[in-house]
C-alpha cells in the first residue's frame, strides 16, 4: 500500500511540474533587431534545416513582425511542369520568440525550436 501511495504522490508531482518551464522564462513574440550578415545566415540556416531544402529569404525576415510565413513552391520538370493556378496549400509558419537571452525560432506546424545564434531579438 506505501508503495502505491509513493508511485501516486510521485506521478503527482511530476504532472504538477511538468507544466511548468525549469528556468520560469517563457517564450514571449519577438522581432530581430540589428541585422546583420550573421543573423541573416542563422535564420536561414534553421529554416533550410526545419524544411529541409534550400529557401530564399527577404533581409529584413522577422524584423517587423515575430510571424514568418513560408509559401509552398511546387516544383516541376520538363516531362512533367506545373500546372498553373492558385496554390492552395497553407504556408508553413514559424515564430521568433525570445526566452531569456536566447532567440528561437520555433516552427508552428511541429513545435520543433531552432535556437537563432549571433541573432539579437527583442520582444514585441
Amino acid at each position: 500500500m506505501t508503495t502505491i501511495k509513493a508511485i501516486l504522490g510521485a506521478s503527482f508531482w511530476f504532472i504538477l511540474t511538468g507544466c511548468q518551464t525549469v528556468n520560469g522564462v517563457y517564450d514571449q513574440p519577438a522581432r530581430i533587431v540589428n541585422p546583420d550578415a550573421e543573423s541573416r545566415a542563422a535564420l536561414k540556416a534553421a529554416v533550410n534545416e526545419a524544411l529541409g531544402t534550400e529557401v530564399m529569404l527577404a533581409d529584413d525576415a522577422l524584423t517587423g513582425s515575430s510571424l514568418l510565413p513560408i509559401e509552398r513552391t511546387p516544383t516541376g520538370t520538363m516531362d512533367d511542369p506545373v500546372r498553373e493556378g492558385l496554390i492552395l496549400d497553407k504556408p508553413i509558419r514559424f515564430q521568433l520568440v525570445k526566452n531569456g537571452e536566447e532567440c528561437v525560432l520555433i516552427n508552428l506546424s511541429d513545435g520543433a525550436r531552432y535556437p537563432l545564434s549571433n541573432t539579437d531579438c527583442e520582444v514585441e
